[in-house]
């Protein structure tokens, strides 16, 4: 079984999101993620991934947000909503081209298409948008 995780990064300050144009030949734009390695769980594999494709960063809190299991079982993928104080200049590496802040449903294109249904999904948009309503009494 395949398990990978990923971080939907959401600025406090700006109320933006983080996203990542995946380098290759179809030019996604994706989140900060990756596959989990032998030994970790979703949550390390998560932190790992962070540090290698943006830098070290300081995440004031960390909310599951979906988990995708495929048809046959043998793939799942972790969705975080990870909150941060204030955007950033995230510090890439090969894996990416370029980054983007963007507003709330306002996501940059083309979308890889497995987070383009995990955007689409009504649930999550309702878990995304009880985090942004309730995110500024964090900051308190």
């Amino acid at each position: 079984m395949i398990h990978c995780s990923g971080a939907l990064i959401y600025s406090l300050k700006t109320e933006r999101f983080l996203f990542l144009l995946r380098n290759g030949n179809k030019n996604e734009w994706g989140l900060v993620g990756g596959g989990v390695e032998d030994g970790e769980t979703t949550w390390e594999g998560l932190q790992r991934e962070i540090r290698e494709e943006i830098g070290e960063r300081e995440i004031i809190k960390t909310l599951p947000l979906e988990t995708f299991v495929s048809n046959d079982g043998g793939f799942n993928y972790h969705t975080y909503m990870c909150l941060i104080e204030e955007e950033f200049v995230p510090i890439l590496n090969d894996e990416h081209v370029g980054y983007a802040w963007v507003d709330w449903d306002k996501w940059p294109k083309p979308l890889h298409r497995g987070l383009r249904n995990t955007l689409q999904s009504r649930i999550n948009k309702t878990k995304i948008e009880t985090v942004m309503s309730l995110a500024g009494t964090i900051l308190v």
